[in-house]
């Protein structure tokens, strides 16, 4: 009998601060923030009208590369953000001798949520009138295998 493995998460929320670009001694890009993701239902505190609190969710989210530098490029602390990956977590042992763990959601995809007005607003980098070379071809970023994707002409082009 063969086990299934299945690791995939999508989240979608907001940068809970600026993202800060690093570079690992090699050279290579990393950048490790949280976004907040609030739940689907309310606490309540108040049962007699029926007011509830929103809760959030705060998620630390790991990306490599050319992940790392495009979220630090076009994101900022508020901006909406949706990403792909897998959850993976690391334990170890801290100055004081105490064990650790944390989980985090490693990124294969990010992409844009608001609309290109709605980030362009108050950005300060040109207004509505500057638009990414990110933007020109697609509104999101992949390292996935296959991820080239193209327009289909017509109909007729559809592989269905």
């Amino acid at each position: 009998m063969s086990s299934l493995n299945l690791n995939k998460v999508i989240l979608c929320g907001r940068l809970t601060a600026d993202p800060e670009l690093k570079q690992t001694q090699s050279g290579v890009s990393v950048l490790s923030l949280t976004i907040a993701i609030n739940r689907r239902f309310q606490r309540s505190n108040n049962a007699e009208n029926g007011q509830g609190q929103t809760t959030a969710d705060f998620i630390t989210i790991v990306a490599w590369r050319q992940i790392a530098e495009f979220i630090s490029k076009y994101f900022k602390k508020g901006s909406a953000i949706c990403v792909t990956g897998s959850i993976q977590t690391r334990r170890w042992t801290d100055q004081q001798g105490q064990n650790r763990y944390a989980t985090e959601v490693y990124v294969d995809e990010a992409m844009f949520v608001d609309s290109r007005s709605e980030r362009d607003s108050g950005s300060g980098e040109g207004g509505a009138d500057y638009v990414p070379d990110s933007y020109k071809g697609g509104e999101s970023f992949s390292n996935m295998p296959g991820s080239d994707f193209s327009d289909a002409k017509s109909d007729d082009d559809l592989p269905f």
